[in-house]
Order: structure tokens, then C-alpha cells, then sequence
């Protein structure tokens, strides 16, 4: 059964913005990646992946998870007092006028 996929602007918006936050998840995967395999993988001379190799990975891993949800989390809180204190001078500004 094929997906229907609606022409109305609000559904392509929709699909842009899943596009896009599949880009970004992508984008944050393959940085953590490359920085985790980086800091941890130096013995190419073996083809099993060694034990400290593989709880480097995990604690690499886990550390950046981490950061980037209380990031995230930060970000979130800022928005959120940006908004209260936007409201709140629209509404000074329309007491005033």
C-alpha cells in the first residue's frame, strides 16, 4: 500500500522539516562517530575490537549523548524565557498604546 502524499503546503513543510531533522540526526551521528572511533580505535593490527577499545567507544558514546541532551535541554530553557519575556513585553507594549 503506497503512502499518500498531500500537494497543501502545511504537508510539504511537514515533510521538509522530517528531511531536515533526519539530516541533523545523521549529521550528529556520523560526528559522534568520527570522534568516538577517533579518541578510541588505535590498533589496526588485530581484527577484533578490543575491550578497551570498545568501553572507550561506549564511554565516548554515552559522554556525548549526554551532552548533547542537556544541550539540547539548555536550549529548550532559553527558548522558553525568550518567548515569556517576548509575550511579556507585547503585552506591555499593548497596555501602553
Amino acid at each position: 500500500m503506497a503512502a499518500v502524499v498531500s500537494d497543501t503546503p502545511d504537508a510539504s513543510k511537514v515533510e521538509s522539516e522530517q528531511i531536515k531533522q533526519f539530516k541533523d540526526f545523521l549529521i550528529s551521528y556520523n560526528k559522534l562517530s568520527e570522534l568516538c572511533f577517533t579518541d578510541c580505535v588505535h590498533d589496526f593490527t588485530v581484527r577484533q575490537v578490543q575491550d578497551k577499545e570498545d568501553r572507550c567507544a561506549m564511554n565516548c558514546m554515552e559522554k556525548y549523548l549526554k551532552m548533547n541532551q542537556r544541550i539540547t535541554q539548555r536550549f529548550q530553557e532559553f527558548q522558553m524565557q525568550a518567548n515569556e519575556a517576548a509575550m511579556a513585553a507585547a503585552q506591555k507594549a499593548g497596555a501602553l498604546a
